[in-house]
């Protein structure tokens, strides 16, 4: 059977067509078969199959254009991305992505160093399903990894399990199964050229298959890696740029915060310096502290006893009348002033700031702000700085008042020793002095230990500051005069014993007296507060206060208004309100009692009752006078009291 050959036009127009429709190369090898089962001359085949293999390689060249194409156009997107670079992780997942993408392989990732453990850890993965093989962490010169770190070249494995050139380990071997891969290809991530270069890092690809990656591949992976590396340096400066620029912002934000400190540290200075010029007092400097610092203002004296206050936190009071929490809190803010003077710096202390004001190591109060927990460095400067002015306002009023005291002192001396010499002209020399002896005075007697006497001189001076009495050495004891606000004499004379007793640091002994008006009367309370002393001192209470009146049946022998009536119904006035509204015997009963030397039979007897009735009267004397009635002491106030009763008809 004989065919007519197919003309060579036609297979070579087949070829072209199969080109321009990017027909795969087993479509242009049929061609040449196709040409030689149809017969063609043997010059005709071999011109077609000349133009056959032509076609192959036009094709292949062609192929390896788009690919190319491929692989610039990701290139230019990536350095797209890295102009417009805002997330560093967003661009080197990008760059994995495209990794894996043009290489075709099953996963690809990126590792970098940890500086601060020194390993290298996974940064971005793209494909991979282990999550052992995500959190790997290599050393350096393990692995292929560690290789590609070490010596700044890439590597390339079509197995890696079978693979000698590179260290094994049992973590990293153990990740790579779980993931599954077999070929594996990695590049370094350079900054820099040659020697010189820096690894900062490595670009991977890999596949599940053995696989022999082709040298235009690896030069793919490393434009990769060259652009990744790029971008980790850029990320790098900008942030450094950022934190230069926020270090600058910080400090810029500081030298304003400080200049602006410094301005009002001048104003808060100048504002303080020309109240002490225009010869203000220390409740004109608390209150310009309150307003400059916005908080409430107290200074303090050296034993924590307020001088004067701005805000609810405290008042203007006489010293002794104030609710200042009282010896307790004194001791607090004493504390906490010691420790101030300790750090030379404002402490705080229970919800407020507390300064020591000092002239030298001396403690002569403190300055205290409530109301300002956040007090911060500038304030706090200020709050201190304030403690300055304020012991210079301390030091010129003590000043002034121990000389005051001096001229005041002799005054005392002289109404003490001759009352009656000149009465009006002492009077005269009171009221110039700024003290009115026409007015009621209370009049404390204090003493101590001969080693502490002239402490407590000066003590008594701290103590009456501010206050408007005075105090002076008479007769082996410091007298203190004390304007009467309502206070008594009992009262007045504890608190000046507590006070005085913590400003020299041993016991004092303080007998009160009054109230007294004019010179007579003043030297009479004297005499009075004298003899107080001497009982307080024969009853052990030595370091204790008292007045005449709270030392029972020996204040009515010691007084000088011997006050019987005061003294009874003191003595027995629960039982004679008793009797009184009851219609009760208990003072009769009492009286029996007395009488018949504490047995219940005589009473009974003398009373014409029964014994149980003599318990009962006695138990409702005890629930009236308390537990203590029948003691010795009781006992003998208790019995002059009723004689006194008896003596006087009621």
């Amino acid at each position: 059977m004989s065919h007519k050959p197919i003309s060579v036009a036609r297979h070579l127009r087949r070829l072209l067509e199969l080109l321009a429709a990017g027909a795969p190369a087993e479509d242009l090898g049929a061609v040449a078969v196709e040409a030689r089962r149809s017969g063609a001359a043997a010059d005709d085949l071999a011109e077609v199959e000349q133009a056959a293999e032509a076609a192959l390689r036009v094709q292949a060249t062609l192929r390896q254009h788009r690919r190319r194409e491929t692989e610039l156009t990701a290139l230019f997107d990536t350095a797209g991305d890295l102009a417009a670079l805002r997330d560093l992780d967003a661009v080197l997942r990008s760059i994995v992505r495209r990794a894996r993408m043009l290489l075709g392989t099953d996963t690809a990732y990126l590792t970098l160093p940890d500086e601060e453990a020194g390993d290298t850890y996974m940064r971005v993965t793209d494909g991979s399903v282990s999550e052992l093989f995500q959190n790997l962490r290599l050393q350096l010169g393990e692995g292929l990894g560690g290789l590609v770190a070490q010596t700044a070249r890439p590597y390339a494995s079509p197995d890696y399990r079978t693979d000698e050139r590179f260290v094994h380990t049992g973590s990293i071997d153990a990740g790579v199964l779980d993931e599954g891969l077999v070929a594996i290809l990695g590049v370094p991530l350079l900054l820099g050229s040659g020697s010189g270069g820096q690894v900062i890092g490595a670009l991977f690809a890999a596949d599940r298959t053995p696989r022999t990656f082709a040298p235009d591949e690896v030069a793919l992976l490393c434009s990769l890696a060259d652009h990744a590396a790029i971008a980790i340096d850029t990320a790098k400066a900008m942030a450094d740029a950022r934190a230069a620029l926020a270090d600058l912002a910080e400090a810029n934000a500081v030298i304003r915060e400080h200049s602006a400190a410094m301005q009002r540290a001048e104003e808060s200075h100048d504002r303080l310096t020309d109240l002490v010029l225009r010869g203000g007092d220390i409740s004109d400097v608390a209150a310009a502290v309150a307003a400059l610092l916005k908080g409430d203002v107290a200074v303090h004296d050296g034993s924590g006893w307020p001088l004067t206050a701005i805000g609810e936190h405290g008042g203007r009071s006489p010293k002794g009348t104030e609710d200042t929490g009282g010896p307790q809190e004194a001791a607090a803010l004493v504390e906490a002033a010691k420790s101030s003077r300790a750090a030379a710096h404002a402490v705080f202390r229970d919800g407020r700031w507390v300064c020591a004001v000092l002239a030298g190591q001396e403690l002569l109060g403190c300055l205290v702000l409530y109301g300002r927990p956040d007090l911060d460095g500038p304030d706090r400067r200020l709050f201190e700085r304030s403690s300055v002015v304020t012991s210079l306002l301390l030091l010129l009023r003590r000043s002034v008042a121990e000389t005051e005291n001096r001229v005041r002192g002799d005054l005392i001396t002289d109404l003490l020793t001759a009352p009656d010499r000149d009465p009006a002209g002492l009077v005269a020399r009171g009221r110039h002095l700024g003290i009115d002896l026409a007015r009621p005075h209370i009049l404390l007697v204090a003493r101590t230990g001969d080693a502490a006497r002239e402490r407590l001189a000066d003590a008594g001076v701290q103590y009456l500051f501010g206050c408007g009495g005075v105090s002076a050495e008479h007769d082996g004891a410091v007298v203190l005069l004390l304007p009467c606000d309502g206070t008594g004499p009992g009262e007045a004379a504890r608190a000046a014993a507590g006070q005085l007793g913590q400003l020299i640091g041993v016991p004092v002994t303080v007998a009160g007296a009054g109230p007294a008006a004019g010179p007579r009367a003043i030297a009479d309370a004297h005499a009075e507060g004298l003899r107080c002393l001497r009982a307080l001192h024969v009853l052990g209470r030595a370091g204790h206060g008292a007045g005449v009146a709270e030392l029972g049946f020996l204040g009515v022998l010691l007084g000088d208004g011997h006050d019987v009536d005061g003294f009874v119904t003191a003595t027995l006035g629960p039982l004679l309100e008793y009797d009184a509204q009851r219609g009760t015997q208990l003072v009769r009963t009492l009286r029996a009692y007395f009488g018949c030397g504490g047995s219940l039979t005589r009473a009974k007897e003398e009373l014409h009752v029964h014994v149980n009735t003599v318990v009962q009267r006695l138990d409702r004397i005890q629930a009236l006078l308390g537990p203590d009635w029948n003691t010795p002491e009781q006992t003998l106030e208790l019995q002059l009291a009723l004689r006194l009763h008896l003596l006087s008809g009621a």
